[in-house]
């Protein structure tokens, strides 16, 4: 958007002008030098919005309420996740290892049923799929959806960067308003409220020099600033070690401080539990009565087999309303299951993937990028057929290919590029009792053309903005 235009000069001169800014504001990022811990870089970013279709922006905006509810909904049916993850969990040690604490720890939490809050903070990713012209789902996050404190950030930078242009008035309006952090740490606080302990406080469980912690840390900033809640960051290993649970109550209290929410910016991958330890302190989490967010139920929800498993037959049905359903199908991609070779129906998709690989994408149980197989490495993947219920099959989107001038640790460069947009939500219940339910702001990612993944933490992709497009 706009490179097309900009003399070298004018180019060199807004791109240094961006940078400065997203130092200025905290629109950064740890630059994970070890001999200087404390040393920061600006994130990596776009210089100018992407052009977005408005008209998909906002569908994917109105499916966010509903998808909340359908992550929700699914938690509560315990059966249904033990029996759709298992075929999985046979093979994946993380995901047996999670589905272990939500069986051992079911009965605790029915008796609680009642008057446990829940706090969600999901994210629902898309991509537009040229062929087809309709608005498809990548995945649907429920543990530690990051970026949302930098996508406000990036949506001002956008602002002064357009203006500083000299683009008129109704282009810089073309960029929506994006109320991650306000909308996050509302959420935040309610639960915290909710919870009706005075001077409790949200534990932010973290991964040690984690290089997006400025991104966690908008969001403790925030909450002590607007809502005076307090912020306390520790492990899971600390969790096990240094917290202390009241099993009568189920009162969890670490460093003197009772604890009202648990809000995850880890554990959503198996390097985050090294040992015995990490497992322990999650479980202890489960054990509890803090609003966690996620729970391992909202956390087992959001795995890739699920998204499959809604995507076929009429399992979304169970969960939603014949017309929320039908809303709902019209942004999955196609999804297979590996879990019976045997299948007629799988051995005919696995033909066509043996045939046309570059179509497909195989995707594993795990969070955080990187993890996908394409191409040449699906027909690998496929040869051995042990542990392939580990996986999903899913149809490749191909999404339109635009020039994007990114900025990555100062320097800048034009590529061809897709992105990917991300809508928040917030969603926290008491009970069966629907306290906050709604979308809370956007993120794009933009990534090369030539790049399979598309994680800006995993080093993939650059922080964008839609520019709405009527």
């Amino acid at each position: 958007m706009l490179t097309t235009g900009l003399s070298e000069p004018a180019r060199e001169d807004l791109c240094a002008d961006a940078v400065v800014w997203a130092s200025q504001h905290g629109l950064v990022y740890g630059a994970g030098r070890a001999d200087l811990p404390a040393a920061l870089v600006h994130a990596p970013l776009a210089v100018f919005p992407v052009a977005y279709p408005k008209a998909s922006y906002v569908k994917a905006q109105a499916a966010m309420p509903i998808f909340n509810l359908l992550i929700d909904r699914i938690s509560r049916d315990s059966a249904y996740l033990q029996q759709t993850l298992a075929p999985a969990a046979e093979f994946d040690d993380f995901t047996a290892n999670l589905l272990r604490i939500h069986q051992e720890t079911l009965s605790l939490r029915e008796t609680r049923a009642d008057k446990q809050l829940t706090l969600g903070l999901h994210r629902s990713d898309y991509m537009l799929d040229e062929l087809s012209n309709t608005l498809l789902q990548v995945e649907l996050n429920t543990i530690a959806s990051s970026f949302g404190c930098l996508s406000t950030l990036m949506t001002q930078l956008h602002h002064y960067i357009l203006q500083r242009a000299g683009c008129s008035d109704q282009e810089v309006q073309r960029l929506p308003h994006n109320q991650v952090t306000a909308d996050l740490t509302s959420a935040m606080a309610a639960a915290v409220k909710a919870f009706k302990v005075n001077d409790a406080v949200m534990v932010m469980v973290v991964q040690p020099n984690d290089n997006n912690s400025y991104d966690q840390q908008w969001l403790q900033t925030v909450l002590w600033e607007k809502h005076r809640v307090r912020t306390l960051r520790c492990t899971l290993t600390q969790i096990a070690k240094e917290a202390e649970l009241h099993e009568s109550s189920g009162r969890l209290t670490i460093w003197g401080r009772t604890v009202a929410v648990a809000y995850l910016r880890a554990g959503y991958a198996p390097e985050h539990y090294p040992t015995a330890v990490e497992w322990q302190g999650r479980k202890m989490l489960e054990q509890s009565n803090a609003a966690l967010c996620p729970s391992v139920a909202y956390q087992l929800t959001g795995a890739k087999k699920i998204q499959q498993d809604l995507a076929a037959g009429n399992t979304l049905e169970r969960f939603l309303s014949a017309d929320e359903a039908k809303l709902m199908r019209k942004c999955f991609a196609g999804l297979w299951s590996l879990d019976n070779l045997e299948d007629p129906e799988t051995k005919k998709v696995l033909k066509e993937v043996r045939e046309h690989p570059e179509r497909f994408v195989l995707k594993p149980q795990r969070e955080g990028g990187g993890n996908n197989l394409y191409g040449q490495a699906i027909l690998d993947r496929l040869k051995d057929p042990k542990g392939l219920a580990a996986f999903i099959l899913m149809q490749r989107i191909r999404p339109p290919i635009n020039r994007c001038l990114m900025i990555r640790e100062g320097s800048s460069f034009e590529v061809d590029s897709l992105s990917e947009l991300g809508i928040f939500g917030a969603f926290l219940s008491q009970g069966s009792e629907v306290l906050i339910n709604k979308q809370a702001g956007h993120l794009v990612r933009t990534k090369a053309a030539s790049s399979d993944e598309g994680g800006v933490a995993a080093g993939f992709a650059v922080l964008d903005s839609p520019s709405l497009q009527d």
